[in-house]
């Protein structure tokens, strides 16, 4: 019950940092459709940005922290915070060393990674030109938000997670100013977009260091690479980058696919790729991030029906948002394009093949989702190769897939196939681990899952009645609007939440009475 409650806590914590996030990130699409639209400027910023982005998840988020977080976790709980300290020290310094080398050869080489990655766009005059220029201005920012993940691991083992989720706030609002002070003065004006992109990085990095002096946490160089707990994480991350790099293969593919496509279709799936990771970001992130340090805990003291318990209470949860997340996502697409995004350069035509794109998206929200919270099962038992080989069944799933669906749907087609690629994932990763842990008791899950269903069925119908008669691709009365969108998301949310309560679904209850003690409201 009391990992069950840190991982709550932690979720709640991270969810609602990343949500303040996720609406500055939404204001900052905004500003860039508004400023640059779907087109020459806006497909080269986008296909550049995807190559420190890529970096950013193959050597910060994924490999760095499903390596790191275990065995820092281990070290701290068995031979306490000094030994630790120097752990962190040694992985700072080591981390130093090869990111300053992964960036400086990311410069050197983009003219040949442009082209690798964007070669359709050969097609435009100057286009890949640009993404050039712009790629090796961005490159930087990988080398500060992998400095940025490790802080982030070694906070959250240290119980803190508000500020490394509240940090890409930073990012947005960087990018946010720079393009409306910048664009206009600017021979280029996509070039304020990278220009924010740099100095929110640092940013992000920089406000984390007075946390960590708080916490009794200070960095030095140490060359002390033969410890045996910096081997294991190097030993662990290994393999994970390995599957990390498959992943993110995954969205190189997808990128190089759609320049072959006509003009727009890199922004089209980049805004409806946001928009899907607006709720992925704020709830399934989290919880995956919330539930490794319990699991390794868990893992470390042996305590295998604990591990399997909160493996389908996390499971539970991601269906408990997942699911209506991903009929909210249909059914709000047009409207939440048509409101924010429908002005300057971008018109109703871009809203009507982002939404497309969008609901393509979506009903891969809780495949992801489920897979985002199995991987880092693996990542506890200390696990890394497992995941990478789905990994790579997964990206020629979706290559295979994106070829063969790219002709006769065009860019929708190409997010058809990382759907259906999420749920050949997601199958397999749960196969494998039953496997490897026996019965997994899923049973409660599934009973959960038939009370969840008709709940967002009832969701979905009153926000479908709220906005369906609305002409949503002529301008109208703005506030108006926002304020119809925003009552019908309260009214599906509050239907939903009480359809869980009425129909006993024991997470939701159990969620209700977390935010009721948070408020302090008397039971």
């Amino acid at each position: 019950m009391e990992e069950k409650r840190e991982i709550t806590r932690a979720t709640g914590i991270m969810g609602g940092a990343t949500s303040l996030s996720r609406v500055f990130g939404l204001v900052r699409d905004v500003v860039v459709a508004r400023f640059f639209g779907a087109g020459f400027g806006a497909d080269a910023f986008f296909m550049a940005f995807t190559i420190p982005n890529l970096l950013r998840r193959f050597f910060a988020e994924g490999s760095l922290t499903a390596a790191f977080v275990p065995t820092f976790s281990k070290v701290f709980h068995e031979q306490g915070k000094a030994e630790a300290g120097r752990v962190a020290n040694i992985c700072w310094t080591l981390l130093l060393l090869v990111m300053a080398a992964v960036t400086l050869c990311g410069i050197l080489a983009s003219p040949w990674i442009v082209r690798l990655i964007g070669y359709g766009f050969s097609a435009v005059p100057g286009k890949l030109e640009l993404t050039d220029f712009l790629n090796r201005l961005m490159f930087p920012y990988i080398f500060f938000v992998s400095l940025l993940a490790l802080i982030t691991g070694i906070l959250n083992v240290l119980g803190h997670y508000f500020w490394p989720s509240v940090s890409p706030v930073l990012l947005n609002l960087a990018m946010i100013v720079s393009a409306v002070l910048l664009a206009e003065r600017l021979d280029t004006p996509v070039v304020a977009l990278a220009i924010g992109v740099l100095v929110g990085g640092l940013l992000q990095l920089a406000i984390q260091f007075p946390v960590l002096k708080k916490n009794g946490i200070g960095f030095r160089l140490d060359f002390h690479f033969r410890h045996p707990a910096v081997c294991k994480v190097v030993k662990l991350m290994l393999p994970g980058l390995a599957g990390v790099a498959v992943y993110q293969i995954n969205i190189v593919v997808t990128r190089l696919l759609a320049s072959f496509l006509p003009q727009g279709s890199v922004s089209y799936l980049y805004f409806g790729q946001r928009l899907f990771e607006f709720p992925q970001g704020i709830f399934v992130v989290s919880l995956a991030q919330a539930v490794l340090p319990a699991m390794s805990r868990q893992v470390a003291i042996g305590d295998d029906a604990g591990f399997k318990d909160s493996l389908r209470y996390a499971l539970v949860l991601i269906c408990l948002v997942a699911l209506p997340a991903a009929v909210g996502l249909v059914l709000c697409a047009v409207p939440v394009y048509s409101l924010f995004f429908m002005h300057g350069a971008f018109e109703y035509e871009d809203v009507r093949q982002t939404a497309v794109v969008l609901a393509a998206y979506a009903p891969g929200l809780l495949f992801a989702g489920v897979s985002r919270v199995v991987v880092p099962s693996f990542y506890a038992m200390n696990d890394t190769r497992t995941p990478v080989w789905v990994s790579f069944w997964t990206l020629l799933v979706n290559a295979g897939l994106g070829l063969l669906l790219m002709q006769p749907f065009l860019h929708v087609g190409l997010a058809l196939a990382l759907t259906f690629a999420s749920v050949f994932n997601c199958s397999v990763l749960l196969y494998l681990l039953r496997r490897r842990l026996g019965p997994l008791g899923l049973m409660p899950v599934g009973s959960s899952m038939l009370r969840i269903v008709p709940a967002t069925a009832l969701m979905g119908g009153s926000v479908y009645l709220m906005l369906h008669n609305v002409h949503w691709q002529v301008a109208g009365s703005f506030w108006l609007r926002v304020l119809l969108l925003a009552g019908a998301v309260t009214v599906g949310a509050g239907i939903f939440a009480v359809a869980c309560l009425a129909l006993r679904v024991p997470e939701a209850a159990q969620a209700f009475r977390f935010v009721k003690r948070r408020l302090g409201w008397k039971t």
